[in-house]
């Protein structure tokens, strides 16, 4: 499935990995302030925040997978599979579609508290997009450099949870997520000590032994774990180029390799792409499962005032620098 995270350095960053088995040809996607957002069922949005992230373009419209806009604010949705529960609309309620979540919140709040006072309006309803695109079942990251929460749209409503560990993945619902990490507070990144028995002579025989426990599969729940432990204690320069480089060793701690997912025959679930936008200079960083290179998109060097979609489709090639 998918990961998301963030990291603070002198900036903020925030991006996610995309891991499933076919692509619909997501692009990094530039929302100028003037592009017109006709929701389903709250009007029509004629100004607003810009935004970047990657979307797949239907009939002209941003369907964000994850985006951030240009007051710093980063969402993110994922597969939450059998636990997303939307309604039919709500009468005295903003009832706006899933699809139309990320574009709501990131158009018109600059921080994590102006979007939890616009939670408490919103009702998520079941609204496809179209035929060929029913309501995808998921949850959703959202963070600025202070803070970080998830929302979950289930059968008791919307939940907000207060996300200290910044990181998210799917199944089971968050709150299940962050209790299991209850189980990994022994680990460490220092060498272990002999608490087993005093009676017997043990040692470490090498580097790295803290950590023994610490999940390797590629279920949600082992990722959420593993992420959260690499991101908490990630270490990096505070320059652009380190802190961007570090943060896709954190996400990579999570690569989904083709091949070792099988979700039916002959097909694998892989890590599609992975984000990562410096969220106070609007710079859009990526790497796709053939290209390893990082590319960027600068949503400065784009006419925010426009009122039209910039699109830059994901480069898929493997770039490789020969030194000789």
């Amino acid at each position: 499935m998918c990961t998301a995270s963030t990291y603070k350095t002198k900036d903020f960053y925030f991006g996610r990995t995309l891991d499933y088995d076919f692509s619909y040809g997501e692009e990094i996607t530039v929302t100028p302030r003037n592009f017109v957002f006709r929701y389903s069922s709250m009007g029509t949005m004629e100004k607003h925040y810009a935004m970047i992230g990657i979307a797949h373009i239907e009939g002209g419209y941003p369907l964000y997978y994850d985006a951030v806009n240009e007051k710093g604010l980063g969402m993110a949705g994922l597969n939450f599979v059998g636990n997303a529960d939307y309604k039919g609309e709500i009468a005295g309620k903003e009832n706006v579609a899933s699809f139309e979540f990320i574009p709501w919140i990131l158009s018109q709040c600059a921080t994590v508290q102006e979007a939890k006072n616009l939670l408490k309006k919103i009702n998520l309803t079941d609204r496809k997009f179209n035929d060929k695109l029913p309501a995808a079942q998921l949850h959703w990251l959202i963070a600025d450099r202070k803070e970080a929460i998830t929302v979950e749209s289930v059968k008791d409503g919307i939940m907000v949870y207060d996300n200290p560990a910044g990181v998210l993945t799917n199944n089971p619902p968050f709150k299940e997520q962050m209790f299991q990490l209850n189980n990994y507070m022994h680990l460490s990144t220092r060498s272990p000590q002999n608490h087993f028995s005093d009676k017997l002579p043990l040692s470490v025989y090498g580097r790295g032994m803290g950590a023994i426990g610490l999940p390797g599969d590629l279920s949600s729940q082992s990722r959420f774990v593993r992420a959260a432990f690499v991101k908490m204690n990630a270490v990096s320069g505070d320059s652009e180029n380190e802190s961007v480089s570090q943060f896709f060793h954190i996400l990579g701690s999570v690569d989904q390799q083709r091949g070792c997912c099988e979700v039916e025959d002959g097909k694998y679930e892989y890590t599609i792409y992975t984000g990562c936008c410096n969220a106070d200079k609007g710079v859009y960083y990526y790497t796709t499962y053939d290209n390893h290179q990082i590319t960027a998109v600068d949503m400065y060097k784009e006419n925010l005032e426009g009122g039209h979609l910039v699109t830059y489709p994901l480069i898929q090639g493997e770039q490789i620098k020969w030194q000789n």
